[in-house]
């Protein structure tokens, strides 16, 4: 007969990987039964494999990134710190906000450098008092992490900076327009929630909180409503009758206040989550326009962003929806969209009729509009943006933007370039026309 042998009885790295096996919380259980246990479960390279599990911590450091004796210690504060939320919820927002960080670590630290702090529940709680509503417990959490962005240019921290290009949700220009979004810390949270209620007449009882806004010239207002746990951004009819759009599929939001279970989602979270999976995918990223670096949301690789290649000059298109411009009550011009067209000259140059040329220039540009699938526009002109670009192997993409309004949320654009090899002032053959392939213009289910 076989002699039973307990827990005590087992060798160190039996009794490691067993304890490996389980819970934290059954750890912390098991170091209570005997001296033994309590010294096993106490291993730090025990904690370390917990710490890397929950929280992909590779050093033991506080929520604040402050560093710690080690693992346990930094597992114990952890979940002492976050003892009012569920834990499932925790990890994931600090997944959500780590993917954020390092994308930015690596292609943006300048944009990275202005996250603040995490919120205390404190401040939270002095937020929810002013502004009388009971924020979700996602969004509780993100501020936990960090408050928002330190972008703002005055010392009283009551008004959104003007030129900043900083801000981690991006934006985009045409025209005159210039939008750029960043996460307001909830100081301004506070001061700006105020003024919208008091400027654009929201009811006083108002449960939306504007936690979003563009630093740029051109305004773009984001709100959260702390009741149903959407997000909203405001159209061109803000200011004088509220309208505003949802940014997030109201289907995915759930349990916004439940502290119970681990399906907690609002759309702040959920909208996060996808801006950090689009950088992360590359569909959209950092450029550079006038000597400023910005998160650009001009998507930059297909389908949404089409591509096409004739006699060596290769031309991009892409399109962003613009809420802040469209206009819900307007039947023929219900939805507005900005396109940005990239164009350059392969490294083989210019290769027409057998004969390769070391330049061309554009001069005219053809356009077909669809509103779903009929034509709404079908327009040739000269130049664009009043501009005839000469391409050169090897130089940078020529890159402009403009705009069209839709009576549909879907629609598309395709086209041509008329070029010249050579330069217009002296042709080295007969024009030709570059495709543009078609390009969506499309209402997306998340509104950046």
């Amino acid at each position: 007969m076989e002699k039973e042998v307990g827990l005590d009885g087992l060798g160190d790295l039996a009794l490691h990987i067993i304890l490996s096996k389980l819970t934290p919380s059954d750890t912390a259980r098991v170091s209570c039964v005997s001296r033994r246990l309590g010294v096993s479960a106490s291993e730090d390279s025990l904690w370390a494999q917990f710490c890397s599990q929950d929280l992909h911590l590779s050093s033991p450091q506080d929520h604040h990134g402050n560093p710690l004796p080690s693992f346990k210690v930094a597992y114990q504060l952890w979940r002492e710190a976050f003892s009012m939320y569920p834990w499932p919820l925790v990890t994931r927002v600090k997944r959500c906000w780590d993917k954020l960080k390092k994308w930015l670590s690596n292609n943006f630290p300048e944009a990275e450098a202005t996250l603040r702090r995490g919120a205390s529940e404190s401040d939270i709680e002095r937020l929810q008092t002013l502004l009388k509503v009971k924020l979700p417990l996602p969004t509780r959490l993100l501020y936990r992490f960090h408050d928002g962005q330190e972008v703002v240019d005055d010392k009283e921290n009551s008004r959104r900076a003007v030129g900043s290009l900083l801000g981690i949700i991006g934006g985009y220009s045409f025209y005159n327009h210039l939008v750029n979004v960043y996460l307001l810390p909830i100081s301004q949270v506070i001061v700006e929630t105020r003024g919208v209620i008091r400027h654009l007449g929201f009811s006083s009882r108002s449960k939306y909180v504007m936690l979003a806004a563009s630093s740029a010239y051109s305004e773009k207002l984001f709100f959260l409503n702390c009741t149903n746990g959407q997000l909203y951004v405001g159209t061109q009819n803000l200011p004088t009758d509220g309208e505003m759009i949802p940014c997030v599929p109201s289907a995915l939001i759930r349990s916004v206040h439940s502290l119970h279970g681990d399906q907690q989602q609002d759309a702040m979270l959920l909208w996060l989550e996808e801006h950090g999976r689009r950088l992360e995918n590359g569909i959209i990223k950092v450029c550079k326009e006038q000597g400023v670096r910005s998160i650009n949301l001009f998507p930059e690789v297909p389908p949404l962003c089409s591509t096409a290649v004739t006699k060596g000059v290769q031309v991009r298109a892409s399109a962003v929806f613009v809420p802040e411009f469209s206009d819900l009550q307007n039947e023929v011009e219900k939805y507005r969209f900005a396109y940005s067209i990239r164009m350059s000259l392969l490294a083989e140059g210019c290769v027409f009729n057998g004969m390769t040329f070391g330049s061309c220039q554009l001069s005219r540009r053809h356009w077909i509009i669809r509103a779903n699938e009929d034509i709404i526009s079908d327009f040739s002109g000269e130049a664009v943006i009043g501009k005839f670009p000469l391409l050169h192997p090897g130089e940078d993409e020529f890159v402009y933007q403009s705009g069209t309004p839709l009576p549909s949320s879907s629609g598309s654009i395709e086209g041509s370039f008329t070029f010249v090899p050579g330069r217009l002032a002296d042709p080295k053959g007969s024009p030709f026309e570059a495709q543009v392939a078609r390009f969506l213009l499309q209402k997306p289910d998340y509104v950046f």
